[in-house]
């Protein structure tokens, strides 16, 4: 035995990943028929992503947008179960995958192709395989809004899309708790370090509003999302109630900004797809970048 402690390592970070020499990374490809490619992330599950991602992209539609929703979220693929979609998608005549469609969105989801049942056991080459279907193997067509719902956390997924294509802005989800926006911080913080622009910060469950008197409470604190959005320099693009027929929506698939689009969680959703629809207008997703909102 000897006196001698180990000494420390530190814990490898993305940059610092080791790659074979030989071994060049994937070179992004444009696909300009998309549009403008948006990944609604978040740094924890149970914050309400999807039903964000979802109801942000039917409000686009709403708002006379031709939209696609691609849901690249492997493991819990729910959009399907809100959009009230279901079945294999049918092939056209060139072997690719057309799109279903509800409330004039566009929807690819892995749900459409495995067993509700079915576990998606993969390692990061097999998402990057089924990513990179969903964007070439599919007849999209014309669109003006690809949104792209992520799956939580930095992991696979999220460096498949940006190695995959171009993604032109993200939207980060959180709700007011210090354990999610800590959370939050390091999907930001990812995003930046590839080169994505943020558009900014979404606060979900901001506060409980009452279905009868529309009484507000804050189940979870408050002021997360702001203070988020503060630390890095980025608009609060929305905060949106924990409203109760906004989980019966998605689970009935009907989104609250068709089913009640005078709710309080509605509006807020509607004004965010307008705050995103502004930023693209504004110097190609910059213009919010960076700035207070």
């Amino acid at each position: 035995m000897t006196d001698e402690t180990p000494r420390s390592r530190a814990l490898p970070v993305m940059d610092q990943a080791p790659t074979p020499k030989s071994v060049a990374p994937p070179t992004p490809v444009a696909f300009p028929d998309l549009g403008n490619i948006i990944a609604v992330s978040s740094g924890k599950g149970g914050v309400g992503k999807s039903t964000v991602a979802v109801n942000l992209a039917v409000a686009l539609a709403k708002a006379g947008a031709r939209v696609g929703i691609m849901d690249a979220d492997i493991y819990g693929p729910n959009v399907p179960r809100m959009l009230g979609l279901d079945g294999p998608p049918r092939l056209d005549n060139h072997d690719r995958m057309v799109p279903h469609e509800a409330f004039g969105v566009r929807v690819v989801s892995l749900g459409f192709l495995v067993a509700p049942d079915q576990p998606a056991i993969w390692r990061g080459p097999i998402i990057m395989k089924v990513i990179n279907q969903f964007l070439r193997d599919v007849a999209w067509g014309k669109l003006d809004y690809l949104i792209v719902d992520m799956p939580p956390g930095t992991g696979d997924a999220q460096l498949s899309l940006v190695q995959a294509t171009h993604v032109h802005g993200a939207l980060i989800v959180t709700t007011p708790q210090d354990v999610s926006t800590g959370d939050a911080l390091r999907g930001a913080k990812m995003f930046e370090r590839v080169g994505v622009p943020i558009l900014g910060i979404v606060e979900n469950m901001s506060y409980f509003e009452c279905p009868h008197c529309g009484k507000p409470t804050a189940l979870f604190g408050s002021g997360g999302g702001r203070k988020l959005a503060d630390s890095l320099n980025l608009p609060l693009l929305a905060e949106i109630p924990l409203y109760p027929r906004v989980l019966e929506g998605g689970d009935s698939g009907r989104p609250i900004v068709i089913a009640e689009p005078e709710a309080g969680a509605a509006k807020a959703l509607i004004e965010l797809a307008d705050r995103v629809r502004e930023a693209f207008v504004n110097n190609n997703a910059t213009a919010g970048v960076g700035t207070r909102g």
